[in-house]
C-alpha cells in the first residue's frame, strides 16, 4: 500500500485518502477542469497516462482503490509516469533551449547595434563600450533574456537530471500536495488580485497613473502619506502586473488555504507598508508594484511552514526557499529597475508577522481562525479596498 493510503488520521489533509473524490467503478481519469475519462481497462490507463503531453491526467481510479489518486501511487502506472516525465523533461529542455537562442540573437543584435551608435558618438571603443553595457535597453533586454530563457533552461536541465534517479513513490507527497492545492478554492486571494487589475485598467486611461498615485518620495515627504498604500496596487507595465499576478495567485492560495483567509490581507497590508518604507530610505525614484506585498507572503510562509513542518512536504518547502534565492539573483541583475529595498521589506515583515502570531506546532492540522483574526482581516480588506479606490480616483482625477 502506497502512504497516502495507510495515511494516519492526523496526517495533513493532502495526505489523507479522503482527499480526493470518491472513485468510480471500472478505471479512468481526471482532467485539470475536472473532467472524468473512463478506460475500458488498466492498461487503457496506463497508455493514457503515458501519452499525456500537456499534464492532463491530474487523478487517476482503479476498482481496487475507494478514492481517487495520483498517477504516482499506482505501481502498474509508475512506467507510465516515467516515460510521460521524460517527455515532458525532452519537451521543456527543447522549448527552453530556443528561447535561449533567440534571446541570446537579440540581445546580441542589440548590444551591438548599441556598441556601434555609441561609437559613433564617443569615437572611442572603451567608453562605447561601458555606454552600451549601461544602456537602460541593453540592461532590460538582459534581465528579460535571464528571466524568460536562462532560468528556465537550467531549471529545465535539472529536471533532465533528476530523472535518473527518479522514484514514483518518493514524488508522491509532493505530487498530492500539488493537486490537492490546485483544488482548493481562494476566494480571497482573487478578490485582492481583483483589485490589483481594476487599478491596473485605470493604468490605461490617458495621464501618468504612477505620478497621480505611486510611491513619489518627494511628494511622500511633502504630506501625501497615502501614496505608500497606493503604490502597491499600481504596476510600471504589462508584464510587470503580469509576473506579479502569477506570483500573487500561488502565493496566495498557499497562504489563505494553510494559514486561513484573515492573514492573507494583514500580511499583504503589512509588508507593502514595511517594503513601501525600506523603499523611502533606501531608493529615490518612484516606486510601483505589489512585490513588498508578495514578498511578505513569501517570508511568512516561509516561516509558517517551518513552524508546522508536518502540513507541507519538505520538498515543496525547498522550492519556497529557491524563490527567494532566485528573486534576490533577478534583483541583483535588475537593481537599476527593480526596488530590492521594497522587496526585502516586505519579505522581513511577513517573516516577523509569522514568527510573531504563530507559536511552534507539531500538529498536521491547519490552525483555526479565532474572532479576533476575522475582525482583523475583516479591517485590513477594507483599508485595501480604500486605497485601491483611492488609487483609481487619483488616476482618474490625474
Amino acid at each position: 500500500m502506497n502512504e497516502a493510503a495507510t495515511a494516519a488520521p492526523d496526517a495533513p489533509i493532502w495526505a489523507r485518502p479522503e482527499a480526493f473524490p470518491p472513485a468510480p467503478s471500472g478505471w479512468g481519469w481526471v482532467d485539470p477542469k475536472d473532467i472524468n475519462h473512463p478506460c475500458e481497462s488498466l492498461e487503457a490507463l496506463a497508455e493514457a497516462v503515458r501519452n499525456d503531453r500537456e499534464s492532463a491526467v491530474c487523478l487517476v481510479w482503479t476498482p481496487d482503490r475507494p478514492r481517487m489518486m495520483v498517477p504516482e501511487e499506482i505501481p502498474h502506472l509508475e512506467t507510465s509516469v516515467l516515460e510521460a516525465r521524460r517527455r515532458w523533461s525532452s519537451d521543456d529542455l527543447d522549448t527552453a533551449s530556443r528561447k535561449l537562442q533567440w534571446s541570446g540573437t537579440i540581445f546580441a543584435v542589440l548590444f551591438v547595434y548599441t556598441l556601434n551608435a555609441e561609437l559613433r558618438l564617443q569615437h572611442d571603443f572603451l567608453n562605447a563600450l561601458r555606454a552600451a553595457l549601461n544602456s537602460t535597453w541593453v540592461e532590460i533586454c538582459f534581465l528579460l533574456s535571464v528571466m524568460f530563457a536562462a532560468i528556465p533552461w537550467y531549471q529545465a536541465r535539472k529536471q533532465q537530471a533528476e530523472l535518473g534517479q527518479w522514484s514514483a513513490s518518493a514524488h508522491v507527497p509532493l505530487v498530492r500536495f500539488s493537486i490537492w492545492l490546485d483544488r482548493q478554492k481562494a476566494p480571497v486571494t482573487w478578490f485582492i488580485l481583483g483589485l490589483i487589475l481594476l487599478v491596473g485598467l485605470a493604468q490605461m486611461l490617458p495621464g501618468n497613473g504612477i505620478a497621480a498615485a505611486g510611491l513619489d518620495k518627494e511628494a511622500y515627504r511633502q504630506g501625501e502619506w497615502w501614496r505608500i498604500f497606493t503604490g502597491p496596487f499600481l504596476h510600471g507595465n504589462p508584464v510587470h502586473l503580469f509576473l506579479n499576478g502569477a506570483a500573487l495567485l500561488y502565493l496566495g492560495k498557499r497562504l489563505e488555504v494553510f494559514a486561513r483567509w484573515p492573514h492573507l490581507p494583514l500580511v499583504f497590508l503589512i509588508s507593502a507598508w514595511a517594503g513601501g518604507e525600506a523603499s523611502l530610505h533606501f531608493v529615490e525614484a518612484p516606486s510601483v508594484g505589489a512585490s513588498g506585498g508578495l514578498m511578505g507572503w513569501l517570508g511568512f510562509l516561509l516561516i509558517f511552514e517551518t513552524l508546522h513542518s508536518r502540513l507541507v512536504p519538505r520538498s515543496a518547502r525547498r522550492r519556497l526557499l529557491a524563490a527567494v534565492f532566485l528573486t534576490a539573483l533577478i534583483g541583483l541583475l535588475g537593481h537599476k529597475f527593480i526596488d530590492n529595498a521594497a522587496h526585502a521589506g516586505g519579505l522581513v515583515a511577513g517573516m516577523v508577522y509569522a514568527a510573531l502570531v504563530f507559536p511552534r506546532s507539531v500538529s498536521a492540522y491547519r490552525p483555526k481562525t479565532h474572532l479576533v483574526d476575522r475582525i482583523g482581516g475583516i479591517l485590513a480588506l477594507c483599508i485595501l479596498i480604500a486605497f485601491a479606490c483611492l488609487a483609481i480616483w487619483k488616476i482618474s482625477a490625474a
